[in-house]
């Protein structure tokens, strides 16, 4: 293996035995023999499932890695095998490093051990000095923020404070390879920000990360590259922005019983989109762009243009920041959809594909539709933009119910820039008044 690769995946295989009752189990163990020792064809008493199925790819060091699919769909399985706590029925895995994992909750604890015995045994099976991790046991701590239980047995730990002790082991034994499984989800809301802002540092020291989340903003936030499984297999390895495109085109797709290769095969004749403001903008007198990152739905057509216009409706790919903004998108509604329900929306995002800005004419000042097949939506607003490269979200939704469905959703219908002279922090710039109150000073 190159020693520039940090994981390297071949021909990746997992098959498990599924028995329909336990009988059966017990006639796969003997019958079988029986049967050979008389030359007769030996019966086989399970079913096979193959959780992982001939997968392939290679990581370098220093890369971040999404893996994405729906539950079932082989992911935690796979990185069991990179971990080395499954073994593969075929293919080889290599890896290069120290590898430190959080898998399913809980995974590589004794329960009957204390919080620091845990801490001592996982530092161990990792090749770390007990002596080192004894020195960083504060660090475990105060990052952890279970120092008030890390004498009691971790068998009385709730599910967050399993996630929070494993997260702090993994980070503090100096990981080559940093594995990461769902395992944040059980975490508040203020941790799981922590452990964010500590992965994004441990990223900078040039740490390999494979990250597994059904949060695609997740994966496209801290991730450059992407692999989507599906049913074991391994469908597409690519840019993180495209792959998760498609894939959650694959997701809302309308259920009319396509399946995966359909769903697949339909998203990947769509031209992926270019990296940064291209120069053919649009296609002639359609109004959206020619390489969208993706585009799918029920009544695919349905939006016949989308722009970022400026405040006299012009077309333009850069503008000021806090000039006015309008945000134009022509559509013509087939005769079969119904006007009750429906909506027409945008989206405006960074290239890493994170939603900035959503505004819909089904929002709580809902708009009225007009009857005509053909017409124009333009929603306004002032740039708070900071300087940067974006991307425009068309969409034409039905909101009858909870889960949107989409007649027509258009990911990179207009690529377009911000510019400013003044230098902005944060990721967009509002207008806000600024004032000072004098008043005496409280005297004790």
């Amino acid at each position: 293996m190159s020693s520039d690769i940090a994981i390297s995946v071949d021909g990746l295989s997992k098959r498990y035995e599924v028995f329909s009752q336990p009988k059966d189990r017990l006639k796969q163990m003997v019958m079988p023999k029986l049967k050979k020792l008389i030359g007769l064809e030996p019966p086989q008493y399970f079913r096979e499932f193959w959780a992982v199925r001939d997968v392939s790819f290679s990581i370098n060091k220093g890369e971040t890695v999404g893996i994405i699919g729906r539950n079932g769909s082989g992911k935690s399985t796979l990185l069991q095998m990179v971990c080395g706590t499954v073994t593969p029925t075929a293919g080889l895995v290599t890896t290069n490093g120290r590898v430190a994992a959080l898998l399913e909750l809980g995974a590589g604890f004794n329960v009957e051990f204390t919080g620091r015995e845990n801490v001592l045994l996982n530092a161990a099976i990792l090749g770390f000095p007990q002596e080192e991790m004894e020195q960083r046991m504060g660090d475990v701590l105060a990052f952890s923020e279970l120092a008030e239980f890390i004498d009691q047995p971790v068998k009385t730990y709730s599910s967050g404070m399993y996630a929070r002790l494993a997260f702090s082991i993994a980070i503090h034994v100096d990981p080559d390879i940093l594995i990461i499984d769902e395992a944040l989800a059980v975490g508040d809301s203020r941790f799981v920000a922590k452990c964010m802002r500590r992965i994004k540092e441990i990223q900078q020291r040039g740490t390999t990360i494979l990250f597994v989340s059904h949060d695609v903003s997740s994966v496209r936030t801290l991730c450059d590259r992407a692999i989507w499984l599906s049913n074991g297999n391994l469908v597409e390895d690519g840019d993180v922005f495209p792959v998760t495109g498609r894939y959650m085109e694959f997701m809302f797709r309308d259920e009319d019983g396509s399946d995966l290769s359909g769903a697949n095969q339909a998203a990947k004749s769509e031209l992926n989109a270019g990296d940064g403001i291209r120069d053919d903008v649009a296609v002639a007198g359609a109004g959206l762009d020619s390489r969208p990152v993706t585009h799918w739905g029920s009544h695919k057509g349905t939006i016949l243009s989308a722009s970022v216009c400026n405040s006299e409706s012009i077309r333009k790919d850069i503008h000021e920041w806090g000039c006015l903004l309008n945000i134009v998108i022509g559509v013509k509604i087939p005769d079969d959809i119904p006007r009750q329900h429906l909506g027409i929306a945008f989206a405006i995002k960074d290239l890493q594909g994170t939603d900035l800005i959503v505004s819909t004419t089904h929002d709580l000042d809902r708009l009225s539709l007009p009857e005509e097949a053909e017409f124009e939506v333009c929603f306004r607003l002032t740039n708070p933009l900071v300087s940067g490269k974006y991307l425009l979200v068309a969409a034409v939704e039905n909101r009858q119910h909870q889960d949107i469905h989409y007649y027509e959703y258009f990911e990179g219908a207009h690529y377009f820039s911000t510019l400013s002279e003044a230098r902005f922090f944060g990721i967009f710039q509002p207008p806000i008044d600024k004032s000072v109150k004098v008043a005496p000073c409280r005297t004790t």
